[in-house]
């Protein structure tokens, strides 16, 4: 199975003198790595990293068999969609968060989706009570935190990099956002997702531990 993303022996340090050490291990492209440990391990700087949000201190981490330093900023950010733990959305409507990024030069030649193509979207999540002139700051943390998925979801990412993406949710919205997750990997994505919660998808290809600065595959 081609590999999409490798970590190789890398190593990360921050202040305090704690950090990653020689962490190794790849996802398949189509797989689902589900990324677990105690606050302040490290889980969220494994997905900066693997966003090149961070750069590691010693080690390469490839992406599509090229080093992540081989890229361009935008086009990593265009092949790559990165949802934090709390939503953010910007002043206007939902129509304008959806379509904020066709606006960055890099998206400029990708089709826009026309409103019915984001209604659809807003269905698919369960967002039917929402419309795309609503003002988007008006909506609750659950629906922000769909918008935001959407947003990058548009975009057809090859990856997605998911940080406790339903740790604020109520209960409704955290079972439509795992049933998501799991249909996109259904469909071929690749997601990297860092979870506290009881979270166990049908498919996952690798279940990693983040503890004491060392990244193990524990299934």
């Amino acid at each position: 199975m081609e590999t999409l993303i490798d970590f190789c022996t890398v190593s990360y340090s921050w202040p305090g003198g704690k950090g990653l050490r020689e962490v190794q291990f790849c996802v398949p492209r189509g797989g689902l790595a589900l990324i677990s440990g105690p606050s302040g391990a490290g889980k969220s700087t494994l997905l900066r990293l693997a966003a090149r949000l961070e750069e590691p201190a010693a080690g390469v981490i490839r992406f599509a068999g090229r080093a992540l330093a081989d890229y361009a900023p935008p086009q990593l950010r265009r092949r790559m969609g990165y949802i934090q733990q709390t939503p953010v959305v910007v002043e206007g409507s939902v129509r304008e968060n959806l379509l904020l990024p066709f606006a960055f030069a890099v998206n400029r030649e990708m089709p826009v989706p026309d409103d019915a193509a984001l209604q659809g979207w807003l269905d698919r999540l369960a967002l039917t009570q929402v419309r795309l002139d609503d003002v988007a700051a008006a909506l609750s943390v659950g629906q922000k935190q769909r918008l935001c998925i959407i947003r990058s979801l548009l975009l057809q990412p090859e990856l997605l990099l998911m940080d406790e993406p339903t740790s604020a949710l109520d209960r409704v919205s955290r079972s439509i956002v795992e049933g998501m997750m799991e249909t996109l990997n259904a469909e071929g994505m690749t997601l990297m997702v860092v979870s506290h919660s009881d979270f166990r998808p049908a498919v996952a290809h690798s279940m990693l531990m983040v503890d004491e600065g060392r990244v193990e595959e524990v299934a």
